[in-house]
């Protein structure tokens, strides 16, 4: 099912500005027994990626009572959240006058395999590069053409995702995902000021890190810092956290990191 501006549609029109220059943004959440997990953390980065574009965010409350229409029927899902600043003539000239338009649509969770969770992930190295653009540095914005670019790159089932660069060599997110490293008893995860997507589940780990004993750095990391690395993990909202056992050829043992990390999150969650 879905809804757009409340209504059950599976179409915008063609003048919708998210379809003309993906002026919009977006969130991506897990829907457990009908219940969206961390929606109040995600209505919050959602509102406050609007705010940086100068979008008009719909209210929570009308979010929330179309999220409870549309996942009456599948409780375990996918549920993806789209704002766009809504529609305009030809031009890249913002009206005085936007009415945002809203999409929300459910679709099947993914099935990863299970050696996922218990042994780790493959990495690819992506030769696409992330540009440079502190405006946009952070939001999830609905122009994600690097991403799509980059996950073209690789045609193997066993490898999981891949670890994109910026264009000075370090390491921001993989494709879908943020990243973390653990170097002693500190998480160092890319300083996402330039660019890459600043998601709502690299925060929860931010936020959480110090129940494990660990300190949290933000900071540029050169690829030899992820080969240096005693635990490599990777997250986002639909997949939890997974443990990177290989990238570009360097191997790291199997650690308990991604385990603690996911135990921790699901506490917060219940």
């Amino acid at each position: 099912m879905i809804l757009v501006n409340g209504l059950p549609s599976e179409h915008i029109r063609v003048f919708d500005r998210g379809l003309t220059y993906g002026d919009g943004v977006f969130r991506t959440l897990l829907v457990r027994a009908g219940h969206p997990l961390c929606w109040p953390r995600h209505y919050d980065k959602l509102y406050a990626d609007c705010a940086a574009l100068e979008i008009i965010c719909p209210p929570e409350d009308i979010l929330a009572a179309e999220m409870v229409e549309l996942i009456e029927g599948t409780p375990d899902c996918v549920l993806k959240v789209i704002v766009t600043r809504g529609e305009s003539q030809r031009g890249y000239a913002i009206p005085e006058h936007m009415e945002p338009t809203r999409i929300l649509m459910t679709s099947a969770a993914a099935q990863y395999p299970a050696n996922y969770l218990t042994d780790g992930v493959r990495l690819h190295l992506c030769s696409t590069r992330l540009a440079i653009q502190p405006l946009l540095a952070g939001i999830k914005h609905l122009n994600r053409l690097e991403n799509v670019l980059a996950r073209r790159e690789w045609n193997n089932s066993e490898i999981a995702e891949g670890l994109m660069l910026d264009m000075d060599g370090n390491a921001i997110e993989g494709t879908m995902s943020n990243l973390f490293l653990l170097k002693g008893k500190t998480l160092h995860t890319p300083d996402l000021g330039r660019c890459g997507v600043a998601g709502v589940q690299r925060q929860r780990i931010m936020d959480l890190a110090g129940r494990l004993g660990m300190t949290v750095r933000v900071e540029n990391l050169p690829l030899a810092r992820i080969y240096d690395a005693d635990e490599v993990v990777l997250c986002n909202s639909v997949f939890g956290v997974w443990q990177v056992r290989e990238l570009a050829g360097k191997s790291w043992r199997a650690g308990k990191l991604a385990a603690r990390l996911r135990s921790l999150l699901d506490d917060e969650c219940h």
